[in-house]
């Protein structure tokens, strides 16, 4: 596999950022030609190293729990829980390892996810999971599948753009307006819904994810991105993505635990960030527990690459008990739903299906 050129890895990054800047913005910070942007951009949708999602803010679309679930199947029934959790309606995200299994789970109430728990338990797939359930109007899951930290880091960038996205947190109704999810109108549910569907239709169509993005939408949906009621995300697929000067993020490490009293998840993040330089893709904080996901190399780094860093196990210790630490090669994993939330919109025959105002 040949690596990436430095072009390349420059594009992946600014495209990594899902800011909205406009395309000179964009070549300006990147410093490449025009034509050079447009190919290595093809060319990243192309091989699947990136694909494009709109995401909806879970409280705006009635979904105001987000569940996080780490399943370690038996080994006899593995396929059975997969094919349990891929057809949970509410998973908007699975992804299947060759030892553990994460759904990611939009619902109404509590209920919802011990329901499902239940029926893991009732087919005796998996011993009991490792849940981390949030609130989505705050800031519990302060990064969510952001790729941008870690590939800047990978690629020895001087900061970041724009990471980290979170997920949920409040929508903001005006510009200085407090956080706050006002019931949309029939007009905007159907403008939202069709951001949602937008990846989707784009592929039955025979369109190019490259051109998925949110260039060129109508005013409507433009506003809904600004208000927060729906964000765009570009999503790194790193095991599909080539190394850089023979660096690699191709090792998935999931980390669950239960807080200390007292312990505060953004300093923990901050510290992850600043001082190990570990920058989480995942990051999702329950009452009880949380979760983080990063992405580490499997090529050791020289001693003197980066400079100091502060040890992960340690800096993780003074926060969380009862750790529990998962790695697989990413190539390991296979998403069986693959942040699919067109699924939390009404079937289109339902009387509460969006329809254009």
């Amino acid at each position: 596999m040949r690596g990436l050129t430095d072009a390349e890895a420059r594009v992946i990054a600014v495209l990594l950022a899902s800011r909205p800047d406009r395309e000179r913005e964009r070549l300006h910070l990147i410093d490449v030609p025009r034509s050079t942007y447009h190919a290595i951009r093809r060319r990243a949708y192309d091989e699947g190293w990136l694909r494009d999602r709109y995401l909806p803010h879970p409280v705006a679309f009635g979904r105001p729990l987000v569940s996080f679930l780490l399943v370690r199947p038996f080994a006899d029934r593995f396929d059975d829980l997969v094919r349990l959790l891929s057809e949970e309606p509410s998973a908007v995200v699975v992804w299947r390892g060759s030892q553990v299994v994460l759904a990611v789970i939009f619902h109404h109430k509590a209920a919802d996810v011990e329901r499902l728990v239940g029926k893991l338990d009732a087919g005796h797939l998996a011993p009991p999971p490792s849940v981390t359930t949030v609130a989505a109007e705050g800031p519990a899951i302060p990064v969510y599948f952001d790729y941008e930290g870690l590939w800047c880091h990978v690629a020895g960038f001087d900061g970041t753009l724009a990471y980290p996205h979170g997920l949920g947190g409040g929508a903001t109704g005006e510009a200085d307006g407090p956080p706050t999810v006002a019931p949309l109108s029939a007009h905007q549910w159907w403008a939202a819904s069709e951001l949602v569907l937008r990846p989707f239709a784009a592929s039955d169509q025979g369109r190019g994810g490259h051109l998925v993005g949110p260039l060129g939408l109508p005013f409507s949906q433009r506003r809904l991105l600004q208000r927060g009621v729906v964000v765009h995300r570009t999503i790194l697929d790193p095991g599909r993505l080539p190394p850089y000067q023979g660096r690699a993020a191709d090792q998935v490490v999931l980390v669950t635990g239960t807080p200390k009293v007292d312990a505060r998840p953004d300093v923990l993040f901050a510290t992850l960030c600043r001082e190990s330089r570990v920058y989480p893709f995942l990051f999702a904080t329950g009452a009880d527990r949380w979760l983080f996901g990063a992405l580490g190399g499997s090529t050791p780094r020289t001693s003197d690459e980066g400079g100091a860093r502060r040890p992960v196990l340690p800096t993780m210790r003074e926060y969380l008990e009862g750790i529990e630490i998962l790695q697989e090669p990413a190539n390991g994993f296979v998403s069986t739903v693959d942040h699919r939330y067109d699924r939390l919109l009404p079937p289109a025959k339902s009387p509460d299906a969006p329809k254009r105002a």
